[in-house]
């Protein structure tokens, strides 16, 4: 197999826990240099990969076609740019960028030079929204009329020393969570017709947004997505209501939680998830009342990667086009806009 060879921006958590691990037991991909500015942790796990101190002598290395930029958010502009003009194709960690206008600049040059450009959005590939794209897919609920999403945390600390608590644009939550949970709903329901958002700190002292509602307009279904650091009990992570039926899904997909202890997506079972985190679906099919557990999809992150082959191999089209990352963005913006004059936006 033609291996690309891949360079990873930082040896932070993402590089840690999803990209070194998913492209080294990836057989389409060299995982050939890390960029590790003062410590030495990549080495001590990857013996054969390439350490270095710089961005600059990652991208001065010939045999590296792909660069993962993998750094803090407020850097993605720069180092993006940085990596088209030294002509590698570029993944971008969520979020693309920290505004619409930088975005349409790296996809104009991403053009202008035709390279490649996507966003890692890995939660695309959760087994839980796979399982709710299925249901509205086969429309086992009848005509979908409410969606919700939650994704709540509880962290009642504020982090010292870490830029993710710090008062830079484009810092908070929601552009964390925010852009996973946008994407999904842009994914299975399109551009919707205005933003309405609530974007607050709630914990005393902080720096960034940690509260976000933000509801999306469409003509028939209202969806409806909620992020919070200070929810200490567990609530549903989806609820679909339809004309038929609703499906409640609790619990988080494990594959985060297997990176982190060192599985990889080679391992037999990835992705299941047992089945006390099943959701439940009540409804109706063909004049029979069905209500019971649904088995939650299977999620891979790895196929991320498999398309990244496929397109650089094999001319395939990106599953994650930088055209779709930058509406997330415009949504983001709309949503602090909304929050700030408490209004809808109309897009």
């Amino acid at each position: 197999m033609n291996k690309i060879h891949a360079g990873l921006a930082s040896f932070g958590m993402s590089g840690k826990v999803f990209h070194a691990p998913i492209l080294t037991h990836h057989q389409g991909f060299y995982l050939n240099t890390i960029v590790e500015r003062s410590k030495n942790e990549a080495k001590a796990i990857y013996p054969d990969v390439s350490v270095v101190r710089s961005f600059d002598e990652l991208l001065h290395n010939d045999n590296i076609e792909l660069v993962v930029i993998n750094t803090p958010d407020h850097t993605h502009f720069e180092l993006a740019h940085k990596a088209l003009e030294a002509g590698k194709h570029v993944i971008i960690e969520k979020p693309f960028t920290q505004t619409i206008g930088q975005g349409e600049d790296l996809l104009n040059l991403a053009h202008k030079k035709g390279l490649k450009l996507s966003v890692f959005q890995n939660r695309r590939w959760d087994g839980d929204f796979l399982t709710v794209r299925r249901i509205i897919d086969n429309q086992w609920l009848g005509r979908l009329v409410e969606f919700e999403s939650n994704y709540m945390r509880f962290r009642n600390f504020i982090q010292p020393d870490t830029w993710k608590e710090s008062a830079l644009q484009g810092i908070g939550i929601v552009y964390n969570l925010g852009s996973h949970m946008i994407d999904q709903a842009l994914m299975l329901f399109g551009m919707p017709e205005a933003v309405w958002a609530d974007v607050d700190s709630l914990r005393g002292g902080s720096e960034i947004d940690d509260y976000y509602h933000i509801k999306l307009s469409y003509p028939d279904v209202k969806v409806t997505l909620k992020a919070s650091y200070l929810a200490r009990e567990e609530g549903a992570r989806y609820t679909l209501n339809g004309t038929q039926g609703s499906f409640l899904k609790y619990g988080i997909d494990p594959q985060e939680d297997a990176l982190k202890q060192g599985g990889n997506p080679t391992q037999p079972g990835w992705g299941q998830e047992p089945e006390r985190f099943w959701g439940i679906l009540n409804t109706d099919c063909n004049g029979i009342h069905i209500r019971g557990k649904i088995e939650t999809v299977a999620g891979n992150y790895a196929s991320y990667y498999d398309n990244i082959y496929d397109v650089l191999r094999n001319d395939a089209v990106l599953d994650v086009l930088p055209e779709q990352a930058l509406n997330v963005i415009r949504l983001i913006e709309a949503a602090m806009e909304s929050s700030r004059i408490r209004q809808y936006i109309t897009l």
